[in-house]
């Protein structure tokens, strides 16, 4: 083979080859769309939220069914709380009374601080004349013992009569029992004043009283507050708005501990879940557009928008793929939709979706 030959032979090969990976492209890979759109194939699904409760019970109400659709807060259930009322009850009793010794203690605390004082100050007042008396009684002795020796002194030289001596004696012995009355009345206002002192013992105990029934209050308002949280626990409300999908419980039944009981999904943040192939995923990108179309409805076409690319390859689910199919690596992408009108849509459904990876394509339908 000349090399003319050979040179023409490898052109039309290559040709051959392109047209055949276009043709692959867009007939196979691409499901026969035009290039810059996927399509590809899932169902429908939303974020589930599972409610449950926090503590075990009797169904006694069942306020949403299958299909009821809820805002966040709507009461969802209601288990038997008798017990529970019980108990914040007898709780709540026990505060009020505690509450009642607090305020009793306060009181008390208050006229202790006022009469307290004011009888330290009285019985001080009391030494201090005591001591006025006493210093006073003192000095007056002082002169009446002295009148009473000069007056003996000038008695042997009869200056003076033994009357005067017996007045200036009489005079000294009255002021020394001055004193001893001042003395007594010193001794008493002191023990007045250390009984006033006790007061302030009085207090400090009072005021130990006082945080001790305030402690017993708090305690026993903070379990107050956890039986009501117990309480308002047992009415189950949803943690979210959305649609109830599935019920798995009944009025009458005893429920466990966080065992599930309803299930709701926002059908208003609906996604489909599509396996994009290893070769076609670096065609998409988060934010491009979308379409989804239903058998349901079949010429009203969704509009939705990629908001999630699977880092990690998979291998096709077995289940819809052939063994050849199988081994391919495929990711996972989601795309959310932008509205679901009167809420038409519902997990579940099947639905396939075009991907719009060059702008200035047309969208066409699913092949």
């Amino acid at each position: 083979m000349s090399l003319r030959t050979s040179t023409i032979a490898a052109a039309v090969l290559a040709s051959v080859l392109i047209a055949g990976y276009v043709v692959l492209d867009r007939l196979v890979w691409q499901d026969g769309l035009p290039e810059g759109l996927i399509q590809a194939n899932g169902r429908i699904e939303g974020d589930h939220v599972t409610v449950a409760s926090k503590f075990p019970g009797r169904v006694v109400d069942l306020a949403a069914r299958e299909g009821a659709e809820v805002v966040k807060g709507t009461v969802l259930i209601r288990l038997d709380d008798a017990q529970t009322k019980a108990k914040v009850d007898q709780a709540l009793r026990l505060v009020e009374s505690l509450i009642s010794q607090v305020e009793a203690a306060h009181t008390a605390l208050a006229v202790l601080n006022l009469e307290v004082p004011l009888s330290i100050e009285a019985a001080d007042a009391k030494v201090a004349s005591a001591r006025a008396l006493i210093r006073k009684a003192k000095a007056v002795e002082y002169e009446a013992r002295r009148d009473a020796e000069r007056v003996r002194a000038l008695l042997p030289e009869q200056a003076v009569s033994q009357q005067h001596v017996d007045q200036a004696d009489a005079r000294w012995k009255v002021a020394v029992t001055d004193i001893a009355v001042s003395q007594a009345a010193l001794d008493q206002a002191g023990k007045e004043l250390a009984q006033a002192e006790l007061g302030r013992e009085r207090i400090r105990s009072k005021e130990a009283e006082v945080a001790a029934l305030e402690r017993q209050r708090d305690q026993a308002d903070a379990a107050l507050a956890e039986i009501r949280s117990v309480l308002d626990d047992l009415t189950i409300v949803a943690p979210t708005s959305g649609t109830v999908t599935t019920r798995m419980v009944d009025v009458g039944e005893v429920v466990a501990t966080g065992a599930p009981l309803l299930e709701l999904v926002d059908l208003d943040r609906l996604y489909l879940q599509v396996y994009v192939p290893e070769l076609q995923v670096g065609k998409v990108r988060l934010d491009l557009p979308a379409r989804i179309h239903t058998d349901a409805f079949p010429d009203e076409p969704f509009e939705a928008t990629v908001r999630y690319i699977a880092s990690k390859a998979e291998f096709t689910p077995k289940e819809v793929q052939t063994p050849d199919e199988r081994v391919k690596l495929i990711y996972a992408v989601r795309l959310y939709l932008k509205a679901n009108p009167n809420h038409r849509l519902t997990p579940g459904l099947p639905a396939d979706a075009v991907i719009r990876w060059k702008d200035d394509v047309a969208w066409s339908k699913p092949r």
